[in-house]
């Protein structure tokens, strides 16, 4: 086996405008194409090859009150993977030699044609799309798109059941990758999937809002994507909006901090700012080679499974919610099995209800609170 040269990695962070139309979209591609051109321009010494571009960089989303779109709005922005757009990005690849990641891409795919999908991907050198990922943990408050779990049986029925269809990991001549999308990284399960299939760079597109922890003092983004670097030892580039363009939208709500983090959780470079910017930082997949060969304080080698199984046993959220003919159609109708989840978690005594509420009451607590916010109009009714 050759060694694997060193490179750059490239971490784009775009101004991204909240599209309504094709014009729009095309406006996003351009200026994250023109990103890349400066990006492979300016680290000329140790040449770029790989590039990890935000989630929803070309169609944007929106979130509960003014301005949340329901599914129609959504498909008339979708696109499908072998469109005019990613052959853009293609054109791209082939011109610089490069990889180019990335996520939120509004997808409607042949199989399911009722719904959109949240879709990563990965293209190659040859400028075709070498790796798909469907978004998996998708937040039952805030995407409407549709995860695989919403429609287990048919979604594994469709693209396979197997570990390795669901959490796709590529082996390329710049090391394995993989990716997953925002709220995967929330949770350490999508980032151990990829360990589990050999991931060295997780490619980690993110649409991430300020008020879900970006900046200090609360910068859950930051530790915790250290930790899924730190967990599977391998490089973690996660790439977020610098700024937006929506009416209801401010200026900051994506405010920037993408990082590069090494396989040790190190940050190497971040751009700690609601602005546009291109960071770089050198990947040396022979050095995470080496450093897995280690077994002290190896990650992966003391992992003992018996012990956890139980937790993965039963459903937590559950799936087949949103089947063929039932997709989402607003975010209140996605937060809908949220009800169950109240239900099984008080009701096995993992959470206590605050004082003065029962069990019981937990899931109508959710149920209202939902209705309530429809009654003021700050989500939509479907």
């Amino acid at each position: 086996m050759k060694a694997i040269p060193k490179y750059t990695a490239l971490v784009i962070q775009p101004h991204v405008n909240v599209a309504e139309n094709r014009e729009d979209i095309k406006g996003n591609l351009e200026r994250v194409c023109n990103l890349i051109d400066f990006g492979v321009g300016y680290f000329w010494e140790l040449p770029a090859r790989l590039v990890v571009l935000p989630e929803y960089f070309l169609q944007g989303v929106t979130t509960p009150g003014k301005g949340e779109h329901g599914i129609d709005s959504f498909m008339k922005k979708a696109i499908e993977l072998d469109g005019p757009e990613l052959k853009r990005l293609g054109e791209k690849a082939k011109e610089y030699n490069l990889y180019i990641a990335g996520g939120g891409v509004v997808e409607k795919v042949p199989q399911f044609p009722d719904r959109w999908f949240n879709t990563a991907f990965i293209i190659g050198p040859s400028g075709e799309v070498i790796l798909r990922y469907h978004k998996w943990h998708i937040p039952a408050s805030i995407g409407l798109g549709t995860s695989p779990h919403d429609m287990l049986d048919e979604y594994r029925a469709a693209f396979g059941a197997d570990i390795k269809n669901l959490f796709p990991v590529v082996d390329t001549e710049i090391g394995k990758l993989g990716t997953m999308t925002c709220h995967d990284g929330c949770t350490p399960e999508v980032s151990r999937a990829l360990g589990y299939n050999g991931c060295e760079v997780i490619c980690h597109p993110v649409a991430l809002q300020e008020v879900e922890g970006v900046s200090a003092p609360w910068d859950f983004w930051r530790f915790t994507r250290r930790t899924r670097a730190h967990d599977n030892m391998a490089y973690l580039l996660g790439s977020n909006w610098g700024s937006v363009d929506y009416d209801y939208y401010p200026r900051a709500f994506c405010p920037g901090n993408s990082i590069i983090i090494d396989y040790t959780g190190m940050v190497m470079r971040e751009a700690p700012y609601p602005q546009e910017q291109v960071i770089a930082a050198t990947i040396d997949i022979e050095a995470l080679r080496e450093h897995r060969s280690r077994c002290n304080h190896n990650t992966w080698v003391d992992v003992r499974t018996e012990g956890f199984r139980q937790i993965y046993d039963k459903p937590i959220y559950p799936p087949n919610q949103f089947p063929s003919g039932r997709p989402p159609r607003t975010l209140a109708d996605k937060m809908g099995p949220v009800k169950q989840v109240f239900a099984d978690v008080y009701g096995r005594g993992q959470f206590t209800p605050p004082a003065g509420m029962t069990v019981a009451d937990m899931p109508r607590q959710h149920e209202k609170r939902v209705a309530d916010a429809q009654a003021r109009g700050t989500l939509r009714k479907s």
